[in-house]
């Protein structure tokens, strides 16, 4: 969450965000960062005041804003975030050097990608720290979003030597036929809140040792965690003599994102966030014939059927609907149980829940920590009442929590109809609809009768099922797991998901190809000019 202040010189129009916007006076605010208790900000480089705009010359000239932590509604610091003015400065200045940056051959650029790697290392606590206060997801969980922009760092540093098209056979003689790969040119990155480090890692060091140059939009209520990871990055840069601009950030509104998505300069935007803002910048860049990569909305479902392990499906669906506070975009947000263990995974989930440790973040041991703003607070208010309204019956939770910040109770509800309109809606908070199944058949229809299509998981021990689940009638989703949860991918394997997902792939796999520009090369090492099909044009 985050506060306007006021207005900078230049460029201005309202910011149209997702959060409760407050107006106070600078000088009454009390910062944390200047309260001597988080000392890993400074050593972020971070200060009370803090400059949005990483890679351009003149800085940022749109709002102050003041960064708000989840756990107590207090500030933390504050960002002049950048105008449209200064987005045009640094895509400019990330074209520019593109000029350099793609002429560095490959396995050059895998190993600055190593050193970025490494200076993650070096601040992966304080980084991890940072997400947890200002997100507020637990601090388990904040370094190991930092970790997983190390290890795709580590994979960019392999795949670096591995970039390759094809060669095939050309039916004509003396000709050579094959695949190119080239750099795309500037890439635009618009992340979203809740994975505010490693979604931009994910684009950041593919694209990067693509050859690609990177603006980056980060979300506007974690400005912080945007110029503190921005800053670790370019120090990398300019330390091997290269230019910063290479990878540029950008803090700001609405207003920015919106110039990204039409921006014919930017080659490729990949946007993360919700389902009708990622249908609107799609169908913008569409419009101008560019690239994207969309990672929408999920709504994710587990299936347990009446073998399954259940001291494998209790702990995998905790995990997977209460962790990061139910804010992932692969949070488990329905529980398909067979009927005839129905009741009995419903106690045992109850006993699980009320014993979840819900406290700060940054307190070691917490398994539950805030969500991100009072906008959460409300949509969880208004989840809860609505499912009481279409037939839920509220098993534990339900309650926002009497604390400073931003907590609420995780929730359990039963007795909903599986097309009940609030169980077929991503509510984006910790709130489980856990319904009861017949038979396999069923609740793989009902796991594919969603709009969305992200992540998916089958509980069972029975092999003909597993093999149907991940087979053409299974799931429907880009991930389908098998007795794991539905949350916690790994890098190695292409992250996205289908329909209203948005069909986009990012990490792992072959998803570099999307960052890239692929031509057919036909080279003719002959004398003679043989046309194919046996055509004759003589």
């Amino acid at each position: 969450m985050y506060r306007i202040l006021k207005k900078g010189p230049s460029l201005f129009r309202a910011v149209h965000c997702s959060q409760r916007l407050h107006t106070s006076t600078p000088a009454l605010s009390n910062l944390l960062i200047d309260s001597g208790k988080y000392p890993f900000l400074q050593e972020l480089r971070l200060s009370a005041e803090n400059d949005g705009v990483l890679g351009a010359t003149g800085g940022a000239s749109g709002q102050v804003i003041e960064s708000i932590c989840p756990a107590n509604g207090e500030p933390i610091a504050r960002v002049r975030q950048g105008s449209v003015a200064d987005y045009d400065k640094v895509v400019e200045a990330a074209r520019n050097a593109w000029q350099v940056w793609s002429d560095v051959p490959a396995p050059q650029r895998g190993e600055i990608l190593r050193l970025v790697g490494h200076g993650l290392r070096e601040k992966k606590h304080q980084l991890g720290n940072l997400v947890a206060l200002e997100m507020g997801k637990i601090a388990t969980e904040g370094d190991g979003e930092v970790q997983e922009f190390i290890d795709i760092c580590d994979y960019s540093v392999g795949l670096s030597r591995m970039l390759g098209g094809n060669v095939f056979p050309s039916e004509r003689p003396g000709h050579a036929l094959m695949e190119q790969y080239n750099p795309l040119g500037t890439v635009g990155v618009i992340t979203a809140f809740n994975f505010p480090v490693a979604v931009f890692g994910w684009n950041a060091s593919i694209s990067l040792v693509c050859g690609n140059t990177l603006v980056w939009k980060g979300a506007p209520t974690t400005p912080l965690t945007t110029v503190a990871t921005a800053k670790i990055i370019q120090q990398v840069l300019v330390d091997q003599n290269l230019p910063r601009e290479i990878c540029s950030a950008i803090c700001g509104g609405t207003d920015v994102g919106e110039a990204m998505a039409a921006d014919k300069k930017v080659a490729l935007v990949s946007f993360t966030g919700s389902t009708p803002v990622g249908n609107k910048v799609g169908t913008v860049v569409q419009e101008r014939f560019g690239k994207s990569i969309l990672e929408l909305g999920g709504n994710n479902a587990i299936l347990v059927m009446e073998d399954a392990d259940l001291n494998l499906v209790i702990p995998a669906t905790l995990f997977a609907s209460v962790g990061t506070a139910g804010q992932r975009c692969t949070t488990t947000r329905r529980l398909i149980v067979q009927e005839s263990i129905h009741d009995q995974v419903v106690e045992r989930l109850k006993k699980a829940y009320t014993q979840l440790r819900i406290g700060d973040p940054l307190d070691e041991t917490t398994l539950y920590g805030p969500v991100h703003s009072e906008q959460g607070v409300n949509t969880f208010k208004s989840a809860v009442e609505s499912a009481k309204a279409q037939g839920g019956n509220i098993e534990c939770g339900g309650k926002v929590i009497d604390r400073p910040g931003f907590y609420v109770e995780p929730t359990l509800v039963t007795g909903l109809k599986h097309d009940a309109e609030i169980v077929h809606t991503e509510s984006f908070v910790p709130v489980l609809y856990v319904l009861k199944v017949k038979d396999f058949e069923e609740a793989v229809s009902w796991n594919n009768e969603v709009a969305q299509g992200l992540s998916s998981s089958l509980f069972t021990r029975d092999q003909q099922k597993i093999f149907r689940w991940i087979g053409h009638k299974g799931s429907d989703c880009g991930i389908v797991n098998v007795n794991i949860p539905t949350n916690g991918a790994e890098i190695g394997g292409a992250f996205g998901g289908e329909k209203a997902t948005g069909g986009g792939r990012e990490s792992g796999s072959d998803a570099w190809k999307q960052y890239m520009r692929r031509s057919t090369c036909t080279i003719n090492y002959s004398s003679d000019l043989p046309l194919a099909q046996g055509v004759k044009f003589e």
